[in-house]
């Protein structure tokens, strides 16, 4: 049975680059300071679900100063995203764990509702299926494991759309794979979706929540 590996694709807490759709609500340094918190709970969660390995895939390179601002545990791989759109870096790093023997499951940084119990049970999917898909309500994708890798899934996908998982689920179909499907969450995208933060991150006091 393979080990299964967690690549959490992350982009650095920069204002102005990162959670962009945030700006309006939140202002560029509120956008990047929810960024940072989101990234932090992803790695943590990551490894509590104590899986395999955790490795952070970033933008720009680990080398940036900008992730020497973050609290990350020791136990990390870190690798560089490259270039490309979103597909491209996202099909780079699954190509690259699955021919290194471990399944994977992607993962991304803007939904703090996918816990370690769910990241456990994507894992324990890949027992018996080709794949795992953690929808979210906006039509896209919160976990996608894989134990095969192919490029249909991530080419010409129509990313940051509505329709992201329901393509994603009709090319697994076209593949003749497997899919274990998760329960649905909520991603932190839009302004609007500032209410589905975790109730602790939304008190009074939270820097991260318009007035």
């Amino acid at each position: 049975m393979k080990p299964t590996r967690i690549v959490i694709i992350a982009k650095a807490p920069i204002p102005g680059f990162v959670k962009t759709r945030l700006i309006p609500a939140l202002g560029p340094d509120r956008a990047a300071g929810l960024a940072r918190r989101m990234c932090e709970h992803a790695v943590h969660v990551a490894v509590d679900a104590d899986i395999g390995v955790v490795e952070l895939c970033v933008s720009p390179t680990p080398s940036d100063p900008a992730w020497h601002q973050l609290a990350l545990p020791d136990r990390l791989i870190w690798s560089d995203q490259g270039g490309g759109d979103l597909g491209a870096r996202m099909a780079r790093a699954a190509e690259r764990t699955i021919r290194g023997g471990e399944s994977v499951l992607l993962i991304g940084t803007d939904c703090p509702a996918l816990s370690a119990t769910h990241l456990r049970e994507a894992a324990h999917a890949l027992h018996e299926h080709d794949t795992a898909l953690a929808p979210t309500a906006d039509g896209g994708y919160a976990l996608l494991g894989l134990r095969h890798f192919h490029p249909l899934l991530f080419d010409n996908m129509p990313w940051s759309t509505e329709t992201v998982a329901f393509e994603t689920l009709c090319r697994l179909g076209r593949l003749g794979w497997t899919v274990k499907n998760l329960r649905r969450m909520h991603d932190i995208d839009e302004p609007a979706d500032l209410k589905w933060l975790p109730q602790g991150w939304r008190s009074e006091a939270d820097p991260f929540v318009p007035g």
